[in-house]
């Protein structure tokens, strides 16, 4: 059993480490398959890491895991779609990845779960010079999970997505349009305070007066 276990769950990292998803010519597709597919080996994962923590050989848990990933994966594709801006090209940047789909955050930081749940494993039965595949079943499975849990922060809270981008877009700019053509860079509305001084008989004022620029124009030669 421990053998099979550790079999499944490697052969499945190893999988998934090929380029399995492909551009599709529409971007609904390319979520809802790309999400899909990320979301069934994600559940494979799972399911694998269920069997190995309860040291069975009842692939029940394999088969609701691939279920689940696949529901899951389709509601993380909704999610993408709703939340993607108009026109755009869906993009994401999590801590240690990026992506065209928020699932396969998810389903990178499981198999870095996995991976490194299996490194630990494997150095605590050397260090009690006990069997490594020990190591490799209870530490892979139990870092699969955790793995989990950090992807889905990763992919819905700490990561950065197109409204991020084009929202730190706007508001990085000096004017509320730009333009730039060549060398010369071209801005319409830009925002500015003109300091005034004045003198008179008895006192010497100073003044703030905020205004718009309506064009400026600067370049590099």
């Amino acid at each position: 059993m421990k053998i099979s276990v550790t079999t499944i769950l490697f052969s499945i990292l190893l999988f998934s480490l090929s380029p399995f998803q492909k551009t599709a010519s529409a971007q609904t597709v390319d979520l809802l398959g790309g999400n899909v597919l990320n979301g069934a080996v994600t559940g494979t994962f799972l399911g694998v890491g269920v069997m190995g923590l309860q040291n069975s050989d009842d692939f029940a848990p394999l088969r609701i895991g691939l279920g689940a990933g696949i529901l899951g994966g389709a509601g993380i594709a909704v999610y993408d779609i709703a939340t993607l801006p108009q026109g755009q090209q869906f993009y994401i940047s999590g801590l240690f990845n990026d992506g065209n789909n928020s699932s396969i955050i998810i389903l990178l930081d499981t198999m870095y779960g996995a991976a490194g749940g299996a490194v630990l494993g494997t150095a605590v039965m050397l260090i009690q010079n006990k069997p490594i595949v020990d190591g490799l079943q209870y530490g892979g499975s139990a870092g699969v999970w955790a793995g989990f849990g950090l992807g889905l922060v990763d992919a819905f809270l700490l990561s950065e997505r197109n409204s991020d981008f084009t929202a730190n877009a706007f508001l990085n700019r000096s004017s509320v349009l730009e333009f730039e053509t060549g060398r010369l860079d071209i801005g319409i509305g830009e925002p500015a305070l003109y300091q005034t001084f004045s003198t008179g008989n008895k006192s010497v004022g100073y003044k703030i007066n905020p205004g718009v620029k309506l064009l400026s124009i600067g370049g590099n030669f």
